[in-house]
């Protein structure tokens, strides 16, 4: 069945890419405020929906010295009120009329959005251009957030054993880069961040000539850039940002980290550097990965399937940073199997593909597999923005379709050449999961007491 019904499967994503790729390119309108503020639309008016998002160009790598995470809790510190809208009253305000807000933090940018009937889409520029200006950053306020972050920090890392381990492995992996830390920040740092150092952030990173706007959905591109123009053209550019390039030398050897950690399993990271979109060698890398991973993919059916030595096994890679960044396979090993066992797997699936390329067929197949979750991925208007204001920030919107075209053209000879080139023993760094077992507690009788020791 499987067999028989692959093909036609096939065949059918493959109409359906053709189909989509002739006939909705996004087409997008660009403007440019006097202030510097860049404005990018996209009509979609299959829906009486628009989206409005807000990009600024800080991340964890802008963080400070000795203050990271302070991009992130600024995200944080953006809900908490402005002179006009009090705390609380924002995201009120936007589900009140029927829609939808929220932000997040990258290494390379923060983002925030609504999703609002289109009728509606002034309320966002409105509340936007409002705190774009005048955040009110209290004292108190600061306090509160900040101990929300690093509650934050607590669960999804501290008491996360894999997360854990990433943030160990990438941290090893980058010695100079500041992708060395993480966008939520140390703990250490966190508790050090006071008021004025998120004002001198905000006031430094928070400026129309530092940001842009994407716009998607059921509005009239002419009609929104002039509203635009009279909610944020006023708004003055803040101080000058320090001009960095950031730059990670050549790793020269293997790097391994041991976290010892309270878990079920062993767990194995792997990661390799790697270039970012628009090097060459991106989409390569791309196809490599769609060629690993998944339940189709070699690593799942070789390690998993048939050799029965890891409950998963997977590879993860995104060539959408502002700079280079990492290449990731790992896995949980299975009860019975080692790490080392699952680890030396990898590495064998990995020379395989050194030694021998992969199939036309299969370049094929992944090759519509990055098309497919690509143009998938613009399947609601908040993907449409989000996907431009991702290609925006790595240059221009205008390499979208580039990186299309640079996936079709991938041979298996590319795929075979950056797994040479970047899977190498000194260009990695291995991080292991070592289970710990839950101290036991001993109760202990004491005059007739019993105490817990």
């Amino acid at each position: 069945m499987r067999k028989h019904g692959y093909p036609l499967f096939l065949a059918f994503i493959l109409l359906m890419l053709l189909f989509v790729s002739s006939s909705s390119a996004i087409e997008v309108q660009e403007a440019i405020l006097k202030n510097g503020l860049k404005v990018l639309v996209v009509e979609d008016h299959k829906a009486p929906v628009a989206t409005f998002q807000v990009w600024y160009r800080v991340g964890g790598r802008d963080d400070p010295k000795g203050k990271t995470g302070i991009s992130h809790l600024l995200e944080h510190m953006m809900f908490k009120g402005s002179q006009k809208f009090g705390e609380k009253q924002f995201s009120r305000i936007i589900q009140r009329n029927g829609g939808i807000d929220n932000a997040y933090t990258t290494k390379d940018y923060t983002m925030y959005f609504e999703t609002l009937s289109s009728d509606r889409i002034d309320i966002a520029l409105q509340l936007e251009a409002d705190r774009m200006e005048n955040l009110l950053l209290k004292p108190d306020d600061v306090i509160y957030e900040r101990s929300v972050v690093m509650e934050e920090r607590r669960m999804r890392y501290e008491d996360d054993p894999q997360n854990l381990l990433f943030e160990d492995v990438v941290a090893a992996a980058f010695k100079v880069h500041p992708y060395h830390n993480p966008v939520i920040g140390w703990m250490s740092d966190l508790k050090n961040i006071t008021q004025e150092d998120l004002l001198h952030h905000y006031r430094r990173y928070y400026s129309p000539d530092n940001t842009f706007i994407v716009v998607a959905g059921d509005v009239d591109s002419e009609t929104i850039i002039n509203k635009i123009k009279r909610y944020f053209e006023h708004i003055p550019n803040t101080e000058k940002r320090p001009e960095y390039n950031f730059s990670e030398p050549p790793q020269r050897g293997e790097r391994r980290v041991k976290l010892k950690k309270e878990a079920a399993l062993p767990y194995l990271l792997i990661a390799y550097h790697v270039p970012s979109f628009p090097h060459q060698d991106a989409p390569a890398l791309d196809v490599l990965s769609y060629i690993l991973s998944g339940k189709s993919g070699r690593l799942y059916k070789e390690i998993v399937r048939e050799e029965e030595i890891a409950i998963d096994a997977f590879v993860s890679y995104s060539g959408l940073y502002r700079d280079p960044f990492l290449f990731f396979l790992g896995g949980t090993s299975k009860p019975g199997h080692t790490v080392k066992e699952l680890e030396n797997s990898l590495y064998r699936q990995i020379e395989i593909i050194k030694e021998n390329p992969p199939s036309e067929r299969e370049i094929q197949k992944a090759r519509n597999q990055v098309e497919a979750a690509f143009i998938m991925g613009q399947d609601s208007i908040y993907s449409q923005a989000r996907l431009v204001g991702t290609f925006e920030l790595l240059g221009s919107w205008r390499m979208i379709d580039e990186y299309l075209r640079q996936i079709r053209a991938v041979t298996p000879e590319d795929v075979q050449r950056v797994a040479r080139k970047y899977l190498v023993e000194d260009n990695r760094t291995v991080g292991i999961l070592i289970p710990t077992k839950k101290p036991a507690v001993k109760i202990q009788k004491l005059g007739g007491d019993n105490r817990i020791k």
